[in-house]
């Protein structure tokens, strides 16, 4: 059986995560305000916040289980940080 979480796809999923919490970020800090961004926002934004705590474990498991590869161990690092940024928004 292929094995589904390689390396390579989890740098892409910790980047695509971590880029869309920074273009969040983005659009709030010069207040682009339109609706149709703002109902993409919404619609994504809890799905990708549980992506984050989840693929933070299955980054660090992968770590534990495999030879660590600089990138993908930079990748994890990164989706750790964003993860703590965004749930310490919140308090």
């Amino acid at each position: 059986m292929k094995q589904l979480i390689t390396d390579r796809n989890l740098k892409i999923i910790n980047s695509v995560i971590i880029f869309y919490f920074l273009g969040i970020y983005m659009l709030y800090r010069y207040q682009v305000d339109s609706i149709i961004i703002g109902v993409f926002q919404e619609m994504l934004t809890i799905p990708f916040m549980l992506a984050q705590i989840v693929f933070v474990f299955i980054g660090i498991h992968h770590l534990v289980k495999h030879k660590i590869k600089i990138l993908t161990l930079i990748s994890v690092i990164a989706l750790a940080i964003c993860l703590t940024i965004t749930i310490g928004s919140f308090f």
